[in-house]
């Protein structure tokens, strides 16, 4: 019996973490502040390229979170099979390793996950934090993903972790996606 009551509060306390990031939802997403971007052009211009689109920005980080590995499949197909339908994925990049930072090395990986989409540098997780970290209590993972629609609006928020077809989240976020593409 009391196994039973420890898995019944346990699932109670899973479920309020699942969904302490509710209240973000409908807000209007910070803007992104970043100094340093990786494949963009030259004369990229971050505002100009985002605007009256709809953005999946992921913050991740390496070379050893297996959850932003596991991710980068999905990140790469939503890409290239919504970016003709005014949608863009950001991944975000934030530094969490012992190894000193690199730019190189992040564009390296950035290429051996498959990233060609724009990569920002959040090395001092000024964004994950004002996105992220300081308005959700006890947020867990920083592999965080928010969807924002044309009017930079969050729409929906992967608390962190891996989305990988099959899984059901990857699902959840992808039937996101395309609603709010269709809007």
């Amino acid at each position: 019996m009391k196994w039973l009551i420890g898995f019944f509060l346990l699932g109670l306390m899973t479920g309020a973490h699942i969904h302490d990031h509710q209240h973000l939802i409908g807000t209007k997403a910070p803007e992104l502040t970043i100094e340093s971007w990786l494949n963009v052009d030259k004369d990229w211009e971050q505002q100009s390229t985002f605007q009256n689109k709809v953005l999946l920005i992921r913050w991740w980080t390496g070379p050893f979170c297996p959850f932003c590995r596991n991710s980068a499949a999905a990140l790469q197909t939503w890409q290239h099979r919504y970016q003709n339908q005014d949608f863009q994925v950001i991944g975000l990049y934030h530094h969490k390793s012992r190894q000193p930072f690199s730019m190189e090395d992040i564009d390296t990986l950035g290429e051996e996950l498959g990233y060609d989409f724009p990569i920002g540098i959040d090395k001092r997780w000024e964004n994950l934090k004002q996105w992220w970290l300081d308005r959700v209590p006890d947020a867990g993972f920083t592999s965080v993903s928010f969807l924002v629609d044309r009017h930079g609006i969050i729409r929906y928020i992967h608390p962190g972790g891996e989305y990988v077809k099959g899984d059901g989240q990857y699902e959840e976020l992808e039937e996101a996606i395309e609603k709010v593409l269709r809007e």
